[in-house]
């Protein structure tokens, strides 16, 4: 599709039980915002469509990890993902999340469609099942070791580390979520998505870029690593998925279905579906028709992803949407790789990330700057690297030494000589010889490479290599410096006032360009840029298109006599000290998280009266041999002060006997004695157990008399 009349863009919904990390930003969400903001700079009809993904497995583990109901979670989150979003700039023009009301529905009635065109394969299958919880496991409630790069914490349904598509079944020494067993296999019923029936038409779309024969897309547009990992897909022989789940929490299989009690939708057949409902309230709110973005062959759907949603973007949900039938297939799904964090990858178990509301917290009025470092290192073909350094010197060299620089100085000389405004010159007194030739003055050969500087920033931006349109930005900043330093016009001003007049508003001409093109990698920049050029006023929606036609009419984009503000300054400097802050601010929320994850979670909550019926009591082991025909225990004399107890410990794994004699312990002396392999065992030992199950002995630091209570 060559020409389309609207764009739908969409960014992948953010799942609803954690905060938001730079990476996220970095994988889907920035670029997103930047090619939505470049086609509204166009003049093109362009909606940005998001939401929250608010149903899961995930969603009810966060929930049941911290004691309150999924609703909670997903308010908790939805509204600091809006934001977060809103403090760095995503603009979408409508942000919806996936239990409203109105999707519940939209979402049913996709699957009773597909239901009642026989779509699905009711199949009865083996799932896991937890019998300590009572309840069967979606694929998220298991964990295990990864078939593929031995990873021991994937789930049931995806590695995290390698991004590989699981099964529960296929992972090696599975274990419940809920329990921590190992769960057993049940019979239960679901409907499956036949995906081995739609291979020729992923195959045709794909690798053809064509619909039923019908040309739909180019192919060559899109990145290699999306289309090299959908053939690898299904060249491994695409297998029927089930579309549902037995869960509590989620969209409800439609009840005139007979068997759906209990059923939930698959949340990657429910998630997808909430571009639809988002696109549909932004239609409601905005008196505008919805079906011309979903179901037009002139208008273009674009996907953006992070790596790990590829297979869901690209193989998945085109054949729901093809099964259907009512709905474009995306022209592109742009997925970008993974972006890595001083020098490890991104983990939010382990709160290795710099996270979204923190950082605007830290950094208040600096969201471009993130923006902008985030633009230079995105993973469009390749995972990156993020640095506090890095972050550092792109703000202090590139846009402070560089682009804010330029700018600062234009804004100061034009005040200056001019009395803050834009210089007239006369043509024929122009400056000859830019090009070597006597047909083009200096100031014309100035536009039309500006115009050339445009025209590569837009091609670069239409292919979705937006790394490279910020360069071209760049570059123009750069030949803005050029031309003040070639020139000096701060020493020329005196001996050749015409000359200068002719550098200076060749320089504001400049400047009103990046305040323009800069708009969809620093949107705060822009505008306020705007407002200290005094234009906007004279521009609107199209301001991209409308400057680029007047630069190819050889018009300039500021008129003669035009007013411009008071120079200030766009960036400041960041100093050693804030990223210093911030790398020991990384380093000391990693520490803290491993030392949460030594030791296991407290439990529930005693009374003070229970406590204080507990006896603690020290003492000094006297003696220690290991129980015969036992592996882990030990027979242990105790010297409580006024009398010897026997204790019997599993530590033998841990200690060998004559370790333990002359050590004070901590026992409790109140228990009732239980006999253990024949023996009276009079107590128990307090021992410190970390998340590894190592155990250690609890003691005073010096030594106290034996008997002496513990309290």
């Amino acid at each position: 599709m060559l020409y389309p009349k609207r764009y739908l863009i969409t960014a992948a919904l953010p799942y609803a039980n954690g905060p938001l990390h730079i990476g996220h930003l970095a994988g889907a969400y920035l670029s997103a915002d930047i090619y939505t903001r470049y086609l509204k700079l166009m003049g093109k009809d362009a909606v940005f469509i998001c939401g929250s993904d608010e149903h899961g497995a995930a969603i009810t583990l966060r929930a049941q990890k911290e004691g309150v109901n999924p609703q909670a979670i997903i308010d908790k989150y939805h509204t600091q993902f809006k934001a977060n979003f809103e403090g760095m700039g995503i603009d979408f023009d409508y942000y919806d999340r996936t239990s409203s009301p109105e999707h519940h529905k939209n979402a049913a009635d996709f699957f009773r469609t597909l239901y009642n065109k026989g779509v699905f394969e009711e199949k009865v299958t083996e799932q896991y099942y937890d019998t300590e919880a009572n309840q069967f496991l979606a694929d998220r409630y298991i964990s295990g070791t990864c078939p593929n790069c031995s990873f021991d914490e994937a789930y049931g349904d995806q590695c995290e580390n390698c991004g590989a598509t699981l099964s529960p079944t296929e992972l090696i020494n599975p274990k419940s979520t809920l329990s921590g067993s190992r769960p057993e296999l049940r019979e239960t019923r679901h409907w499956f998505l036949p995906l081995q029936n739609y291979e020729n038409f992923l195959r045709e779309w794909l690798e053809q870029g064509t619909r039923n024969g019908t040309p739909h897309h180019d192919p060559e547009t899109w990145k290699l690593h999306v289309i090299g990992q959908c053939k690898s897909w299904i060249d491994g022989g695409l297998q029927a998925r089930a579309m549902t789940r037995d869960l509590q929490w989620g969209v409800d299989v439609p009840d005139d279905i007979p068997g759906s009690e209990g059923k939930k939708l698959y949340v990657w057949l429910d998630a997808p579906i909430g571009y639809i409902s988002a696109t549909q309230k932004w239609a409601q709110e905005n008196e505008s028709d919805w079906k011309p973005y979903w179901q037009s062959d002139d208008s273009a759907l674009v996907h953006f992803i992070g790596k790990d949603n590829i297979v869901f973007h690209c193989i998945i949900f085109p054949a729901l949407l093809e099964a259907h039938g009512d709905y474009n297939l995306p022209v592109n799904v742009p997925a970008n790789q993974f972006m890595n964090l001083e020098n490890k990858k991104i983990s939010t178990s382990r709160n290795w990330a710099v996270w979204v509301g923190d950082y605007l917290e830290q950094f208040p009025n600096r969201p471009d700057e993130m923006r902008y470092a985030l633009s230079r290192i995105m993973p469009e073909t390749r995972d990156s690297e993020f640095t506090w350094k890095r972050f550092q010197d792109f703000n202090n060299n590139e846009l402070v030494n560089s682009l804010g620089n330029f700018i600062q100085r234009v804004l100061v000389l034009t005040n200056k000589y001019y009395e803050g405004k834009v210089p007239a010159f006369d043509p024929d007194l122009d400056i000859i010889g830019a090009l070597d030739s006597d047909d083009e003055s200096f100031h014309d050969a100035e536009m039309l490479d500006l115009f050339d500087l445009l025209h590569e920033y837009g091609v670069h931006m239409r292919k979705y290599e937006f790394r490279a349109g910020l360069q071209r930005i760049m570059d123009l900043s750069a030949r803005g410096n050029q031309l003040l330093q070639f020139n000096e016009p701060w020493k020329a001003i005196k001996k050749d006032p015409e000359r200068v007049k002719v550098v200076m508003n060749a320089a504001l001409q400049m400047v009103t360009a990046l305040a323009v093109s800069m708009a969809p990698f620093l949107p705060f920049t822009s505008q306020k840029l705007k407002d200290l050029l005094n234009i906007q006023e004279q521009t609107g929606s199209d301001d991209l298109l409308s400057l680029m036609n007047k630069l190819a009419e050889g018009e300039n984009i500021l008129q003669d006599d035009h007013q411009v503000g008071k120079a200030e300054h766009l960036f400041s400097r960041i100093s050693d000290e804030e990223i210093e802050e911030q790398v020991n601010r990384l380093k000391a929320s990693e520490k803290q998280e491993e030392s949460k994850a030594k030791v296991a979670p407290i439990q529930e909550p005693i009374d003070f009266e229970d406590f204080q019926k507990l006896d603690l009591r020290t003492g000094i082991v006297l003696t220690a041999e290991k129980v015969k025909k036992t592996k882990k225990l030990l027979k242990i004399q105790v010297d409580l002060g006024v009398e010897e107890r026997t204790v019997v410990s599993g530590i033998a794994g841990f200690f060998e006997p004559e370790q333990l004699i002359g050590r004070q312990v901590v026992l409790v002396a109140n228990l009732e004695p239980r006999k253990i392999k024949g023996i009276k065992s009079e107590g128990m030992i307090l021992m410190a157990e970390d998340a590894a199950g190592t155990l250690n002995f609890v003691g005073a630091d010096s030594e106290v008399l034996a008997g002496s209570r513990v309290k």
